[in-house]
């Protein structure tokens, strides 16, 4: 007695054999460009990190001499630091404030749609373009107290912060406001039978339903506080600048971007294998936060 096959089996491989058969040919671009333009600049950035070179055709191994160069450089040290400091701020402030406004919005005001658009509107301005805004603004008003941004560091320090929570605060909005209206309205409800308040049902319930959205907030945040470039560039530039005994000088207010942007640049051309171990350092620092912080907070997320 024959088998009988079983018709999804078999209308299951029937279509499994053309994807098999056509996935090279879709697949295959996107893998390319992905070596082409990501896993071949890494490994050859990764390289000549232990090389000396001025052009990626004359580079010389020259082991780690590159990396001992960078963890003694006094300005990359300082730059460290002075990232840091503004990736932890700038974090705090951004997330604090954007779900607070997310928060607000959500509560069935007038406007919540004009206003959401509003705030998200600076998030579609450049970065180099409110660097320079940013930069008059702020020299229109330090004028008034015979100063500029680019005179004293903690002018530069909290116009960068004020910079990037006006033009990221918009865009958390968004994802928290995402979150927020996927809270399961029966939880809500059951809190205010139980008889919380509103501040109980906001940490007891709403919080950790959005944690989610918490978790990409702060990882987009994070990231990009130590990735800032162009907004440092053009609002102060990493000035000002102080002088070393050794008669070297270190920019107050330049984060690790543009340290290494004006290594590999600005410094001779013999310093540009330091830059580049300075950018592989700065990888390896940014991934091991962003994961740390990914780890540390999905454990905390409510599974629905």
């Amino acid at each position: 007695m024959s088998k009988r096959r079983d018709p999804a089996a078999v209308n299951s491989r029937l279509v499994r054999r053309p994807i098999r058969r056509w996935a090279p040919v879709f697949i295959g671009p996107m893998v390319a460009a992905f070596l082409i333009g990501f896993v071949y600049p890494f490994l050859k950035g990764l390289y000549l990190s232990f090389c000396k070179f001025r052009t990626t055709s004359d580079a010389q191994f020259i082991g780690i001499d590159n990396y001992v160069k960078a963890l003694h450089d006094a300005s990359f040290m300082h730059a460290f630091w002075y990232t840091a400091l503004y990736a932890v701020v700038s974090l705090v402030l951004i997330n604090v404030l954007a779900f607070a406004v997310a928060y607000a919005l959500t509560q069935k005001i007038k406007g919540a749609n004009l206003f959401r658009t509003v705030f998200f509107m600076p998030n579609l301005i450049g970065g180099i373009v409110l660097g320079y805004i940013w930069s008059m603004i702020f020299d229109g008003i330090l004028s008034h107290f015979n100063t500029s941004i680019l005179l004293e560091s903690r002018y530069g320090f909290w116009g960068l912060v004020i910079l990037m929570c006006w033009q990221q605060i918009g865009y958390m909005m968004i994802i928290y406001i995402a979150g927020l209206q996927a809270v399961p309205e029966e939880m809500l409800e059951a809190a205010r039978i139980d008889g919380a308040n509103r501040w109980q049902t906001l940490w007891r319930v709403t919080i950790p339903n959005v944690m989610p959205s918490i978790t990409i907030c702060m990882f987009l945040s994070l990231t990009n506080g130590f990735k800032l470039f162009d907004q440092n560039l053009a609002l102060t530039a990493g000035q000002p600048f102080v002088i070393q005994p050794d008669g070297s000088s270190i920019k107050t207010t330049e984060m690790l971007a543009l340290n290494i942007y004006n290594t590999f640049y600005g410094q001779s051309v013999n310093s540009r294998g330091t830059a580049q171990a300075k950018a592989v350092l700065f990888f390896v620092l940014v991934t091991a936060l962003g994961l740390i912080q990914l780890t540390a907070t999905r454990k905390k997320e409510v599974q629905q």
